[in-house]
């Protein structure tokens, strides 16, 4: 077995639309009858996912039925677990953007991505199918990285997106500190009215602030939990932003339809935890 876990920052060219690059590959041996799945939380973000070996499934909550991904998608934000199901030899290279960059580079609505994915050569057509060539045919997975920075150099060149707007960075602000901020205060940031930034954080982002936040806030717990282990659920509770320990259950059972204890030992089973590695 073998598994590649890179995360790294963008070139700084790019980091005004990307937070970060992920490149996660696992190959298993026929031998293992069973391949692991990939419970996949929500969080706060959309990107852009190139697979360029084996795909994978994708199972919306635990509802049975199996979407096959194609070699590139554009995925929107998330506000239910999904269960990913690898090929044997899996890799993802997932550009994750930053709030609201999606939308300007696209001119698609993020409410429209929001709990879904599209083949992103419906929406970039034969470029995108050349760069899903080459990276098919590299030797290492270091070469991808050029392969898909020219191709964002050259989407940004080509679209000419839309100007980054002040909503944008009180996403990122939201992002970066999970907490209780009143909607009028953030409003006030984006020299918005709350009207009008509830309706543009919807457009830039795909869920309302509230969800938003709530989002970050129980990724903060589950990176959390799997970080520290022995840290009893109380605790993380209290410690990522949530008013009590019931108050973290909801948001368990409204994303994940699970209680903590039930999704941990889902996610218990993600493949990264083969090779000894968890996220956190």
């Amino acid at each position: 077995m073998d598994a590649i876990f890179d995360y790294r920052s963008p070139s700084p060219g790019l980091r005004c639309y990307v937070r970060q690059l992920q490149i996660v590959g696992c190959s298993f041996p026929e031998s293992m009858a069973v391949l692991p799945v990939k419970s996949y939380w929500p969080r706060g973000e959309d990107s852009l996912a190139f697979y360029p070996k084996d795909t994978e499934e994708i199972e919306y909550g635990f509802d049975g039925k199996l979407l096959g991904k194609p070699c590139s998608t554009l995925n929107g934000q998330y506000t239910i677990v999904t269960n990913r199901y690898v090929g044997r030899n899996f890799m993802v290279f997932q550009v994750q953007f930053q709030p609201g960059a999606l939308f300007r580079l696209t001119g698609i609505p993020a409410c429209e991505l929001t709990n879904s994915f599209l083949d992103a050569e419906a929406v970039f057509g034969s470029e995108i199918r050349r760069v899903n060539e080459r990276l098919s045919y590299t030797s290492h997975y270091t070469e991808m990285i050029p392969i898909v920075e020219n191709f964002l150099f050259y989407l940004i060149n080509r679209t000419k997106p839309r100007l980054e707007q002040p909503i944008d960075k009180v996403g990122l602000f939201m992002l970066q500190n999970p907490g209780t901020v009143s909607l009028e205060w953030l409003a006030d940031q984006a020299c918005l009215s709350t009207r009008q930034f509830y309706q543009n954080f919807i457009q830039r982002t795909g869920v309302s602030p509230k969800l938003y936040n709530r989002i970050i806030r129980f990724d903060k717990a589950m990176k959390m939990s799997n970080a520290q282990p022995r840290k009893d659920w109380l605790s993380i509770a209290v410690e990522s932003g949530y008013y009590d320990y019931q108050h973290m259950v909801r948001d368990f059972k409204e994303f994940t339809k699970l209680t903590p204890n039930e999704f941990s030992q889902h996610e218990n089973h993600a493949p990264e935890r083969i090779f000894g590695r968890k996220e956190g």
